[in-house]
């Protein structure tokens, strides 16, 4: 087993998060702010890549950090360590709403594949690249691009997810259409693709977007119930504009209300 072999337990029901427990000399790789907390004796160091040798050489881990930058994630990740004897725990928390997800590589033939903003941490020694579409209309129409986050190695990763979570194991040709930001990941054997909804008035008035992604089997399918960007759209909608109230406020007691209700801002 080339990743370290760690202990873990998700704590929480919808404001969750992963606490692991590193034996000497283990280590597990973050994203940037995802760290929560940590026991005296563990060392954190930034590190540029995933830190898991896969790019050996300056260059390699030159291309290794950049392509990170295509998933919109930063050059560098943050490890950390435990450097001392006993065993030593360290948080990581979801950045909102919804549920963690422990993936164990070994279980989806060392690969899986997931939205680029979905990867939390993972053992060290798990390499966290990209993984191209290979097809033109899944770039352009897939919601995600080109890109998602790809996952390999023999260790544990932790993925999140908005709101409530289903797992969706497919058969030999069965296929899923799921709505495209809704998918958390996948394992290798599944086929990505997207399908147009069809129809002037889906089109016109479906309120759904222009296309279906479409998942086929063999393979196990993560879907997750409110998508962050769905949530972020919808406040961004009920924002106030031009400093008028926000939408749907209709207090009749108007200013008066508003000062009654805590909000005092003018």
């Amino acid at each position: 087993m080339t990743a370290h072999e760690i202990d873990y337990e998700i704590i929480g029901e919808e404001m969750q998060y992963v606490e692991i427990e590193l034996d000497p000399q283990e280590g597990v790789i973050a994203e940037a702010g995802s760290f929560m907390m940590m026991e005296d004796g563990i060392k954190m160091d930034t590190i540029f890549g995933d830190g898991s040798n896969k790019d050996k050489g300056v260059m390699g881990k030159i291309f290794g950090a950049g392509k990170r930058l295509l998933t919109g994630e930063s050059l560098f990740m943050t490890a950390f360590y435990n450097e001392v004897v006993g065993k030593k725990k360290v948080s990581f928390a979801s950045p909102y709403p919804g549920k963690i997800i422990p993936i164990d590589l070994t279980n989806y033939g060392g690969k899986f594949i997931c939205q680029k903003d979905a990867f939390l941490c993972a053992a060290k020694g798990v390499s966290v690249g990209i993984e191209f579409s290979r097809k033109l209309g899944r770039g352009l129409f897939g919601g995600e691009g080109f890109i998602m986050q790809k996952l390999e190695g023999d260790g544990m990763a932790f993925v999140h997810a908005g709101g409530t979570t289903a797992r969706k194991e497919l058969q030999a040709g069965e296929r899923l259409k799921i709505d495209t930001g809704c998918i958390i990941g996948f394992s290798k054997g599944v086929n990505y693709d997207i399908e147009f909804v069809g129809g002037i008035k889906n089109t016109i008035f479906g309120g759904e977007g222009l296309f279906f992604a479409t998942l086929t089997g063999p393979g196990v399918v993560y879907i997750q119930s409110l998508p962050f960007s769905r949530l972020a759209n919808r406040v961004l909608a009920l924002a106030p504009r031009g400093g008028g109230k926000s939408k749907g406020e209709g207090s009749i007691l108007g200013g008066l209300g508003d000062l009654l209700d805590g909000d005092n801002s003018f």
